[in-house]
């Protein structure tokens, strides 16, 4: 391998197919949901079956809000379709741009081509970022056009923030799981703890609902770092997207260290 950043480029030159599918699923889900919130987001059927479900239930998915284009888009997208989407997409990209590599052989076959390993992890984990960044840029384009027809009533510039939100958390589990694969080498950890984060980071943020006694927990949930308040409603939290971008930085750092510190299995 030669050139500038060659496992970056390949990265991307091998996993077109796979973007273009979550692309197109994206675009499909944005296209089905937004586009429905002028006979559902007011309607007295809609909000009357909201009226019957459990409180906690509404706050936890976030339909309390859904009544506003902001809280509909919220709710049905980012805080849950697009969390979704972009949460697997992550976890799957993450566990194999290191560990998937590793189990193969081929990232032995690389590295006895003179890549380092620092360059190798740090490069795989850009490769992920950069579809991601797609994804989250595909999201808020998508919702900036579909804004006016649908009649949602969003700011510009919080979609801008809504979106990065998105993307830094889909990045934190990806990056999650790039660290599990630099210091096992095994797919099955660097999945298990990438969806784990994810996972983990919604169930805490939902029981921190539950009570005022455990609003605590939204300390330790990325979830709730960067939607504890409404990004399309209230403006990103800044010091929330700080914390899940940073920590994702940390966390690829750390795979760099930790993909040289061990030896690789194959």
């Amino acid at each position: 391998m030669n050139g500038i950043l060659p496992v970056f480029r390949r990265s991307l030159r091998e996993s077109w197919r796979s973007l273009l599918g979550w692309t197109l699923g994206l675009a499909a889900v944005l296209a089905l949901y937004l586009p429905l919130y002028p006979s559902l987001g007011g309607s007295a059927q809609l909000q009357d079956l909201i009226a019957a479900l459990p409180k906690q239930l509404v706050e936890t998915i976030g339909y309390d809000q859904i009544s506003s284009g902001a809280g509909y888009t919220q709710s049905t997208f980012y805080g849950l379709m697009g969390f979704l989407l972009l949460t697997i997409a992550a976890v799957v990209w993450g566990s194999a741009a290191l560990a998937g590599a590793e189990e193969s052989g081929r990232a032995e076959l690389d590295l006895a081509h003179g890549i380092g390993r620092g360059q190798y992890a740090l490069e795989s984990a850009l490769g992920v970022l950069v579809r991601l960044l797609w994804l989250g840029g595909l999201s808020g384009l998508m919702v900036a056009a579909l804004n006016g027809p649908s009649d949602l009533g969003l700011d510009g510039w919080r979609i801008v923030g809504a979106s990065a939100a998105l993307t830094g958390l889909a990045f934190l589990t990806a990056s999650a799981a790039l660290l599990a694969g630099a210091a096992t080498g095994r797919r099955i950890w660097a999945t298990g703890v990438g969806a784990g984060i994810a996972v983990l980071g919604y169930i805490l943020q939902a029981l921190a609902k539950q009570s005022s006694d455990l609003k605590w927990m939204n300390a330790l949930s990325p979830y709730a770092w960067v939607y504890r308040q409404s990004p399309l409603a209230e403006g990103v939290d800044a010091g929330g997207l700080a914390l899940t971008w940073g920590l994702a930085v940390v966390f690829v750092v750390a795979s760099a260290v930790a993909l040289r510190a061990r030896d690789l299995r194959g």
